[in-house]
């Protein structure tokens, strides 16, 4: 009779014990920056160094995690549209700090210009090749009845 041998335990220097902790979510912690600040709420024009006011309010947030928010954050429609009209940035307490200058704006308005551009051109593809299948489609359906109409014809002259 055969036993059940329970698998061996993980050896302690074994590779998975040297894996990093995963990262969190990014996205998980801008809504969570988003539900705590105004700033973020509201996409306000940030303050240059915010990372640091938001490491000094939540120091256990991971930098590489709040990096990767922010930049989620500040290359968002709706915060390039903020940049681009706004005039203040803000602190997380959503005091001024600093002008948006020209070369803000102008930056922010490019960078909306080419994605409007690039969802523009994404469209239009996305219509061509839907129309294209239509064709295709319209043309198979044209070349079965034909085929048909051909089978109908010559298939019963023969019996």
């Amino acid at each position: 009779m055969t036993t059940v041998e329970s698998p061996a335990p993980l050896l302690p220097n074994s590779p998975s014990d040297s894996l990093p902790a995963p990262l969190p979510d990014p996205r998980a912690l801008l809504k969570d920056l988003q539900t705590r600040f105004d700033v973020f709420r509201h996409f306000s024009p940030l303050a240059i160094g915010i990372d640091k006011q938001v490491q000094a309010q939540l120091p256990t947030v991971e930098k590489k995690a709040l990096r990767l928010a922010m930049r989620s954050h500040t290359i968002s429609t709706r915060y390039l549209k903020e940049m681009q009209t706004g005039t203040t940035r803000l602190n997380l307490d959503g005091t001024p700090a600093g002008e948006v200058t020209d070369e803000n704006r102008r930056h922010a308005a490019e960078l909306l210009k080419e994605r409007f551009k690039k969802q523009n051109e994404q469209r239009r593809a996305a219509q061509a090749a839907s129309k294209a299948a239509e064709a295709a489609a319209r043309e198979e359906e044209l070349r079965a009845a034909k085929l048909n109409q051909l089978a109908e014809k010559f298939g019963r002259k023969g019996r």
